[in-house]
């Protein structure tokens, strides 16, 4: 891993209707943080804040503004579409990566309005995209929280479904020993491991998980609504919880369907979340 990348930051799910997504993850048990505004830009988003990364719901309310693509992904589909990676200090990823002729986009700096209740706060960010020839399964960048205690509160971090971080995320993709290879230009060979069926890249604190669109269903046995896009794409996520049965109550509280996997984990299946698979597991 290049040093001044240290891993995730936070996920970015593309919704169609931002205020019913932010409905479902808390019919979910999660807390949603309030919305931030995207200044100059289309899109808003809402916030699911664990203690060391997070969940961003994106969404576009204003159509007349850059997009960032948003409204191409969004023709297609909803569900997970991006990647954050942190740093301490995104000019040095950018030029480390230039260094060893990888391109890099930025560093770009980016603000947003959240609006908290005693008033609206601005926490800015320096952003670096990556290319993708070491981000193949999904558009990612690294990003420096400017304001970090602005978007890290104390009243946001704890969930009723006990969730407190990403474990992995399930990319889809043609070849992934090829899409392997092109992550250990960012995170090292020594990050790659082979699975059955996938081959998973340890991006740090995290794993990315990497299967071939016929291998998914292995991942996901008996789940219903797995959607069929060509790859690449993100399927789902897995979230860190203390104890199982505790957010299985949670969400038998709620009325939320899940399934029981074999391996110690509880699964909702896409519809539930704006598609993404999420996954709950111990750890």
């Amino acid at each position: 891993m290049t040093s001044t990348v240290n891993g995730i930051d936070h996920v970015i799910v593309g919704v169609r209707d931002l205020e019913a997504a932010h409905r479902a993850f808390e019919h979910l048990g999660f807390v949603v943080s309030p919305r931030g505004r995207h200044i100059g830009w289309a899109t808003a988003n809402y916030c699911i804040m664990f203690p060391r990364d997070y969940v961003e719901l994106l969404g576009i309310v204003d159509p007349a503004q850059f997009t960032n693509n948003l409204d191409r992904f969004l023709a297609t589909r909803e569900g997970l579409m991006g990647l954050a990676y942190a740093s301490d200090d995104a000019g040095a990823v950018a030029e480390d990566l230039r260094g060893r002729g990888i391109s890099a986009d930025g560093p770009k700096d980016l603000k947003r309005n959240l609006e908290l209740p005693d008033g609206t706060v601005q926490p800015a960010f320096r952003l670096t995209h990556l290319p993708a020839e070491v981000s193949p399964a999904a558009p990612s960048f690294v990003v420096q929280h400017l304001n970090r205690p602005m978007v890290w509160q104390e009243q946001w971090l704890t969930h009723e479904n006990g969730a407190r971080g990403v474990l992995s995320m399930t990319g889809v993709v043609a070849d992934p020993g090829d899409a392997a290879i092109a992550y250990a230009k960012l995170f090292g060979s020594a990050a790659v491991s082979a699975g059955d069926g996938y081959v998973e890249v340890d991006v740090g604190g995290a794993t990315l998980r990497l299967t071939t669109p016929g291998g998914l269903s292995r991942l996901y046995p008996g789940l219903p609504g797995i959607p069929d896009h060509p790859p690449p794409w993100l399927s789902g996520m897995r979230l860190a919880v203390d104890n199982l049965t505790a957010t299985a109550a949670a969400l038998d509280a709620r009325g939320a369907p899940y399934m029981r996997d074999g391996e110690g984990l509880l699964r909702l299946p896409p519809e539930m979340a704006c598609g993404v698979v999420v996954e709950f597991a111990e750890g």
